[in-house]
């Protein structure tokens, strides 16, 4: 085997991701606090071409160099917005018919392989705090919640991981516009 040039992968350009079909799929980021997460989540964004990202409370938005050290220039691709409140983010999501589910560990939650999409639907995934979480009461505005399975004994994956490992569920089962 060999490996592949840059030249060879038939990547976009900037301007062709803009164009692009989209997942229909936002992440919303709930206070992280990372900029080397927060950059590593714009990069898996637009490896899976998800919609787009609310950056919510504490998050940092672009530009920063320390998140662009992980995001290698996804944060000018995957298109993004600021809020103050994640709770507007959700509000504003349902709004545009989104359905919104969080990324925790909670009672009567659904196992990230037992999720079932729907293509016809927009998601919004909302990611929370490296250390709280999402906050409880985001939880609470949300339509459910899915749960990676962990089998160590760890009870929890950094944030970025979690992402990546959600949005590779999601494309998989979305990706209609690509087959």
């Amino acid at each position: 085997m060999r490996k592949l040039k840059i030249t060879e992968l038939n990547r976009l350009s900037v301007d062709e991701f803009k164009r692009a079909d989209k997942l229909p799929l936002v992440v919303v980021l709930d206070e992280v606090r990372s900029l080397h997460n927060i950059g590593s989540v714009f990069r898996t964004s637009d490896a899976f071409l998800v919609n787009g990202i609310y950056l919510c409370g504490i998050t940092a938005t672009p530009p920063h160099p320390e998140m662009h050290k992980t995001a290698l220039g996804a944060e000018d691709t995957v298109d993004w917005i600021y809020r103050k409140h994640t709770l507007d983010a959700v509000k504003e999501l349902h709004e545009q018919g989104y359905t919104v589910l969080a990324i925790e560990q909670v009672e009567g939650s659904t196992m990230l392989g037992d999720l079932q999409l729907d293509r016809e639907k927009k998601y919004a995934i909302v990611m929370g705090n490296e250390v709280k979480g999402v906050q409880q009461e985001v939880v609470d505005a949300c339509d459910g919640c899915i749960e990676i399975p962990q089998y160590g004994t760890k009870h929890s994956l950094n944030v970025s991981v979690t992402t990546g490992i959600v949005l590779w569920e999601f494309a998989n089962k979305l990706m209609s516009f690509r087959e």
